[in-house]
């Protein structure tokens, strides 16, 4: 049995409203909002009786999605997004864009930080990360040619 796809990555944020916002400058599309709660849910994730805010983020071509939770109970125990980026774990999500200052600048209207600089690789792409909604590590990447 193989994987068939990766469905979506999740994020939890504390302002679910903000990282919407962000994601959206981003270019994501929001498929929706949800209340995921109970012990049925708690199962899962092995939390017990939850209460967890859901925001279904999908990228335009519509083959990645973000998952965007905000927990209301149980709460939250730790928190990974001031981590450097030789941090073991989650680094960082990566998205493709077609003009890179064009998003920095958009994003930047939101408050994020580049976390170096915009940099180029060969002919191939120039990248970079930021730092966005909540301090969340996001990587962006422009193909050339």
């Amino acid at each position: 049995m193989a994987v068939k796809r990766m469905d979506n990555m999740g994020i939890v944020v504390e302002d679910l409203d903000g990282a919407i916002a962000f994601f959206r400058a981003l270019g994501l599309n929001l498929e929706g909002r949800a209340m995921v709660e109970g012990e049925w849910a708690g199962q899962v994730t092995g939390l017990g009786d939850q209460q967890v805010e859901i925001a279904m983020m999908a990228t335009p071509d519509g083959h990645s999605r973000l998952e965007l939770s905000r927990f209301i109970r149980p709460e939250i125990v730790a928190d990974h997004r001031t981590a450097p980026v030789n941090a073991l774990g989650y680094l960082r999500i990566m998205f493709a864009v077609d003009d890179i200052d064009e998003t920095v600048a958009r994003l930047g209207a939101l408050g994020a930080q580049l976390t170096g600089d915009i940099v180029q690789y060969g002919e191939s792409y120039r990248l970079c990360y930021v730092r966005g909604h909540e301090g969340l590590l996001i990587g962006l990447a422009q193909e050339l040619g």
